[in-house]
């Protein structure tokens, strides 16, 4: 078994027996994807709602976006043999890590990012089976590619499995 690190704004898959595992969730929001059939999993660290936040025309780093990098995780798991009708999702993170700030729509980056990515996978027909969304405490997650459970460590709130 391998534990493949998945960066911030970076995705991923796996097939079973390997993990999936990304730290630093605050107010990024990992989406994790997963295929019981096929026994694949996918996972995106994504850090902003919309890719029209990008800075520059550029070619923006697509695992950053909720609107491109969960369309990107679905065609690359897909490429590895996940069926998109097949798939169900699990979301963690999207904190808001700065309640002083709260008020301010602009700096409620963790609750936009939940809404983007629960719109993005309502777009893609793929059901939310779990959530664990919110809050103000930091999370790292861990997705079990052979059994579908997500493993989430909260900061002071030990482990949950969902």
């Amino acid at each position: 078994m391998e534990i493949i690190k998945i960066g911030m704004a970076d995705l991923g898959w796996a097939k079973a027996p390997d993990r999936l595992r990304t730290t630093g969730l605050g107010s990024c929001v990992g989406v994790v994807l997963y295929d019981a059939l096929a026994k694949i999993a996918g996972m995106a660290h994504v850090m902003l709602p919309d890719s029209s936040l990008a800075k520059s025309s550029q070619a923006a780093a697509i695992g950053k976006y909720a609107d491109t990098a969960i369309p990107e995780l679905i065609r690359q798991m897909q490429q590895a043999g996940a069926a998109p009708h097949r798939m169900t999702a699990k979301l963690a993170g999207g904190a808001q890590m700065f309640s002083f700030m709260a008020g301010n729509d602009t700096l409620r980056i963790g609750p936009r990012n939940v809404e983007a990515c629960r719109s993005v996978l309502t777009q893609a027909r793929i059901p939310i089976v779990a959530e664990e969304t919110g809050g103000n405490c930091g999370r790292t997650i861990e997705m079990d590619a052979e059994t579908g459970i997500l493993h989430i460590r909260t900061v002071n709130q030990g482990v949950k499995e969902v």
